[in-house]
């Protein structure tokens, strides 16, 4: 037989609702509609540690994206 699992803890409702309801300022009927990943990825739960791309990366993509020149526009 195997040991008994420990009790869940229970979902944290008032800090689901606080950062939904409060932080992202969702109607709540949008909120409700969420799925706890849903809400988890909306506060950035799925963003990669280290807030962005290093600057060899960025100035990859500048590279091979550049930005079209600016036009002015004609004057008459």
């Amino acid at each position: 037989m195997s040991a008994p699992r420990p009790a869940a803890a229970p979902f944290p409702w008032e800090a689901a609702m606080h950062a939904g309801l409060g932080l992202l300022r969702l109607p709540p009927d949008q909120f409700w509609r969420m799925t706890p990943r849903e809400l988890a990825a909306a506060l950035g739960g799925g963003a990669a540690p280290g807030g962005g791309l290093a600057r060899p990366a960025l100035d990859a993509l500048m590279r091979r994206f550049p930005d079209a020149p600016r036009t002015r526009p004609e004057t008459s």
